[in-house]
This record gives C-alpha cells, structure tokens and sequence, in this order.
C-alpha cells in the first residue's frame, strides 16, 4: 500500500484504493461530508490529510483539542471587549 501523503491531491478512485472500499462508499463519504473534497471540473479531489483524518481519529482529537484552546483564547478577549 502506497503511503498517504498530507499535502498531495487524490482522485476518488485513489482514495478508494487507498481506504480499500468500494466506489459507492467514497461517494457515501463524500455526500455525509465525512470526507471533505473540493469539485474539479465534475471530478472530486481529496487531500492526502482528508484520508489521514478518517483512518486516525486520535489526529484528529489533537487537532480538535488545539483548535478549541485557540478559541477560547480568542473568545475571553473579545469578552473583554
């Protein structure tokens, strides 16, 4: 299996080979917004991070976890305000 790297560009049919599903599951990923995608000329194109995050939830959860510090140091100086 080929290695996924964050910041290339996948077709859906690489992702699926990738995740090792079928084509009406990327699609279904895809339309749950479970994988997020950007439409390129009728075709999807998904960020090698995109797979990443579906198939390592705990990368997520520091993501996450980074994310809400950040905002909550942003919402105690507006309150500041």
């Amino acid at each position: 299996m080929e290695e996924v790297r964050p910041n290339a560009i996948y077709t859906t049919n690489e992702a699926q080979q990738m995740l090792r599903v079928s084509n009406s599951t990327i699609k279904r990923l895809l339309k749950k917004g479970l994988i997020r995608a950007n439409k390129v000329g009728g075709q999807y194109r998904i960020l090698g991070k995109e797979i990443l995050r579906l198939v390592s939830p705990e990368l997520e959860k520091e993501m996450v976890k980074s994310y809400m510090k950040v905002k909550g140091k942003v919402v105690r100086k507006i309150n500041k305000w």
